[in-house]
């Protein structure tokens, strides 16, 4: 069923494109070397879930998987040397004096795959807009530090920062924030919906898409116009979204995909090791899997009919008191992922082990003695359980989730200091429900949540996270780590940098917004005759470097 699924998909696809093709024949755009044979289409599956086609809409990993494939940056990383490089931008860019101008010049001569013109324009459209959008699911939060942005002529853009030599802003130029949009087709003041995105072919970077079903299917061709970092090197590429993983699995084992990227089991992986024709790819390290607490509605939050901040945070701390990493790592996910006791990962600079010293038994491991004490010096009643919703999500943080949160209730139960309601969420449901906003206080008190980072570098675990306005939006703000984190960023002595996030992170020990778990490398798993999967030091699949034989 799945093999003739894809063969519709494919001929769609193949329709689209010679469709495309009679268009350009009568002066249209030419489609730049779409071979329409699926012999020569690089195939890949996935689980993720896209949120949205358009940048300012979207957070997630699915979303940006789609969108650095058809959406040029300024910058971006280099697959071949795991630099980031100019693709839009025509150089490193200069920054004023004072520290508080970034000027980026652009590539002359830049058309959209539809022929509209690509300048300076576009570029301030595309960050204004994020901003002035502020969607509850968008990456608005990444670009606080970016005050204004002036274009003095149709190839020069000016960033006016609040952060004066902003160490960070290169990198979130080549995040989520970043994607820049065609403004003849994107509105400047709401979300523009994917059919009218594909049907504009409003398409700038390496690829363009021709043609695009929600999470179903979507089909790349390369983009004649793109003239940045990273050229397609193949015909096509055409991606299927997987229900599970199992089905996943049994894809690239059949031969029905030649990629699979997110989310496999460890089972499925260690199974696949094992298999002819098959191998198994991994990238660096900076996935990180962790608890969420939403402050107004967790057990004592600020909108329960019991609020009370010391007693809420007690309860915080006696969760991470009693979670075992070691068991989520070794039993759940068979050695894929490693306990993560910091707020920044191993490898980065300013990682320090906080949390495991401040809770459990002091050397990483639960302890009930700790959680109890904890909950007690707060006044809280120990004799009766503490209901404690718990929600989770299998379908973007992939199929062990299930197992991970099983786990997690067992944890939490044991010794009789919680009562744990486990249950899960559809990933688009799950995406709206477990925010704060103006109007909702959020469904979710204590939820999974995911981080895929946006940049190599420990702001982009901090930033997002903590900062006031943060993406993760659960109800938390401290004043004083919003001064840390502008301080940090503005800090170029790395010595000084990493003194800095030390201190961040023992206050957020100490607060806990959230509590990490683990952290995982990347994994994708290919078939003999494909070349070229490359997981980079930015934590993406770009598919222009895949290769079919």
């Amino acid at each position: 069923m799945r093999v003739r699924t894809l063969a519709k998909t494919v001929a769609a696809a193949v329709a689209a494109v010679a469709m495309t093709a009679a268009v350009a024949a009568c002066g249209g755009v030419k489609p730049g070397g779409f071979d329409a044979d699926i012999n020569k289409t690089v195939l890949v599956g996935t689980t993720d879930k896209i949120t949205s086609l358009d940048p300012a809409g979207s957070y997630d990993n699915g979303s940006y998987a789609v969108q650095i494939q058809v959406f040029p940056f300024l910058y971006a990383q280099d697959y071949n040397t795991s630099e980031l490089s100019p693709d839009l931008a025509a150089d490193d860019g200069t920054w004023s004096a004072d520290g508080t101008e970034f000027t980026v010049k652009i590539k002359p001569d830049q058309k959209w795959a539809n022929g509209h013109v690509l300048d300076a324009n576009d570029v301030k459209f595309s960050f204004d807009r994020v901003k002035t959008i502020n969607d509850e699911n968008g990456p608005s939060s990444l670009l606080a530090n970016i005050d204004s942005i002036d274009v003095p002529d149709d190839l020069t853009v000016v960033f006016h920062t609040s952060v004066p030599f902003d160490v960070t802003l290169k990198q979130v130029l080549s995040s989520p924030a970043g994607p820049i949009v065609d403004d003849e087709v994107f509105s400047a003041t709401s979300l523009t919906d994917a059919d009218t995105i594909v049907a504009a072919n409003a398409f700038g970077g390496p690829y363009r898409l021709v043609a695009f079903t929600l999470n179903e299917d979507a089909a790349y061709e390369p983009n004649p116009n793109y003239d940045g970092l990273t050229p397609a090197r193949n015909a096509a590429v055409l991606v299927q979204y997987y229900a599970d993983a199992s089905n996943l699995k049994l894809a690239v084992q059949e031969g029905q995909v030649d990629v699979a990227y997110r989310s496999l089991t460890p089972t499925d992986i260690a199974d696949l090791k094992k298999t002819k024709n098959v191998s198994v790819v991994t990238g660096p390290g900076g996935e990180v899997r962790m608890l969420a607490f939403n402050f107004e509605i967790m057990p004592y939050g600020t909108a329960t009919d019991t609020p009370d901040a010391a007693k809420a945070k007690a309860v915080r701390q006696a969760v991470a008191d009693l979670i075992d990493r070691d068991e989520l790592a070794n039993t759940v996910y068979k050695g894929t992922y490693s306990p993560l006791y910091s707020f920044i990962p191993d490898g980065l600079s300013g990682h320090e082990d906080t949390l495991k010293a401040d809770y459990g038994d002091g050397n990483g491991g639960p302890s009930l003695d700790a959680a109890k004490k904890v909950l007690e010096a707060a006044g809280i009643d120990t004799s009766t359980p503490i209901k404690l919703d718990l929600q989770y999500n299998g379908d973007h943080y992939g199929a062990s989730s299930a197992d991970e949160y099983a786990a997690i209730k067992s944890q939490l139960e044991d010794g009789g200091l919680f009562d744990v309601d486990l249950q899960q969420t559809e990933w688009t449901q799950y995406s709206k429900e477990r925010v704060v906003t103006d109007d909702s206080t959020g469904s979710y008190p204590v939820y999974q949540l995911g981080w895929f980072p946006d940049y190599s570098d420990a702001d982009n675990y901090l930033s997002p996270f903590f900062r006031s306005g943060n993406f993760v939006e659960n109800g938390y703000s401290n004043d004083e780590i919003d001064q840390l984190i502008v301080q940090e960023a503005g800090t170029v002595d790395e010595m000084a940098r990493e003194k800095i996030l030390e201190q961040i992170q023992e206050l957020e020990s100490e607060d806990l917004s959230t509590l990490p778990l683990l952290q995982g490398d990347q994994v994708a798993v290919v078939r003999s005759g494909i070349s070229g999967v490359v997981l980079d030091a930015s934590f993406r699949f770009r598919y222009a470097s895949v290769v079919k034989s």
